[in-house]
């Protein structure tokens, strides 16, 4: 299973662009971007094995998500024990769902993520509440949610090699009522700790490109700063710019549905 030897220089180089595309909108508009990762990697990088794009973008996710979650903890918007018991219970649910996804057919699971990102661009144009109690903590009585919901969000994310954040989020505010801007911070926890489990497991059947992984994270990196400074100058356009990403995601999940809906009604 070794695809990786059969890319060249300039798919390589189109991966560190496709990196800085995702980047870019993590930096710009914040969560939902790394949706962009298989697409980009399969359709314009190039990889044919949708589990090989799954698999490498897992890693990349994941790297993306653990340098974003360095910059949250310096700012004190992360509920440690809260997201911790959420990325364990995602941990088991993760590695389950990985499983499940490596086994499921590829073209099958491009078109079910199709369906995914269509799902995405529609939360992305609900609107957030910023409410919540800035005073939550871990107790016997928030515990079985994060538990359960953990679960069901790693699993989802393994599956899909995704890193959730736009579930998370969600999950965590329902489940313990902290703030928005506490669950993204402690979404990121999470993110980190699903996507590695993932690569992880796919890695064991030979389906992550490391090098690919690599320059896709150096892009990200790059387009990320360039995407935070944008931010600043447009800040009082966030609500534009969320719906131009979500018109930019429904775009590409009609396109992957369009391409590869076929393998959902065959045998």
């Amino acid at each position: 299973m070794d695809a990786a030897a059969s890319l060249s220089l300039v798919q390589y180089g189109l991966g560190a662009a496709a990196g800085s595309l995702v980047g870019f909108s993590l930096g710009l508009v914040g969560g939902g971007g790394s949706i962009l990762a298989v697409p980009l990697i399969v359709y314009l990088v190039g990889v044919k094995d949708a589990h090989m794009a799954i698999g490498t973008s897992a890693f990349a996710v994941a790297a993306n998500a653990f340098a974003n979650l360095l910059n949250h903890a310096r700012h004190g918007t992360v509920q440690w024990k809260i997201a911790g018991l959420f990325a364990v219970a995602g941990v088991v649910g993760a590695a389950l769902g990985s499983t499940f996804g490596k086994a499921f057919d590829g073209d099958r699971l491009l078109a079910l993520f199709a369906i995914l990102m269509l799902v995405v661009g529609g939360l992305m144009l609900r609107g957030r509440k910023a409410g919540g109690d800035a005073e939550v903590r871990l107790t016997t009585g928030n515990a079985p949610k994060l538990i359960g919901t953990g679960a069901a969000t790693g699993m989802l994310s393994g599956f899909f090699g995704i890193g959730g954040g736009f579930l998370i989020v969600p999950s965590l505010m329902f489940s313990t009522r902290m703030p928005i801007y506490y669950a993204v911070g402690s979404s990121l926890v999470g993110v980190t700790a699903f996507g590695l489990t993932t690569a992880f497991n796919y890695a064991l059947s030979g389906w992550v490109d490391w090098l690919l992984a690599g320059v896709f994270v150096a892009g990200g990196v790059l387009g990320g700063l360039l995407g935070a400074r944008s931010a600043k100058a447009l800040s009082a356009r966030k609500g534009a710019l969320n719906m131009v990403f979500a018109a930019l995601i429904f775009v590409v999940g009609f396109y992957m549905l369009y391409r590869s809906a076929g393998a959902l009604f065959t045998t």
